[in-house]
């Protein structure tokens, strides 16, 4: 979750990589921020043109606001030279999700959504499609179970 407030909330995807290299959707010297081989992931339906970097910060201070621990969005009008130097990881994100006012509440009190506290660790994540099970696996509980279960549950 980028923001949440009264007016709505605007979330990322973590865990759908495109196969869209990062170097083909942003212009240096932002692309420079992630790894030459990096690939953009999809971070949901919401105007998927528009790209979103997240960035762990070695100087929080350029972040353009920091969302768990030292991970933060990358302000893009950033200075190149103080971005290379405060930035030590990025991922690039296509679109993002979003919900009016009121929306994500209700999604979640219908039992749509399972709230896990985040951590820096899962924006960057190197199996980022072993990231669902690992997020149910730390809530515990029930949850575990969930994350245990085999893709087809008729293997079970």
């Amino acid at each position: 979750m980028l923001e949440h407030n009264d007016e709505g909330a605007l979330g990322l995807v973590l865990n759908r990589p495109l196969e869209v290299l990062v170097s083909d959707a942003l212009p240096d010297p932002l692309s420079d921020l992630c790894g030459s081989e990096d690939v953009v992931f999809q971070g949901g339906p919401v105007q998927p043109e528009a790209v979103i970097l997240l960035a762990e910060f070695r100087d929080p201070k350029e972040a353009a606001s920091l969302i768990v621990g030292d991970v933060g969005v990358v302000d893009p009008d950033g200075d190149p030279a103080a971005l290379r130097a405060a930035v030590h990881m990025a991922r690039a994100f296509g679109g993002y999700a979003g919900w009016g006012a009121g929306q994500l509440e209700s999604e979640i009190a219908e039992g749509a959504w399972i709230d896990v506290a985040p951590r820096a660790e899962d924006i960057f994540h190197h199996e980022p499609g072993a990231l669902w099970r690992i997020a149910l696996d730390r809530k515990g509980g029930r949850f575990r179970l969930f994350a245990r279960m085999p893709a087809d549950p008729s293997l079970n």
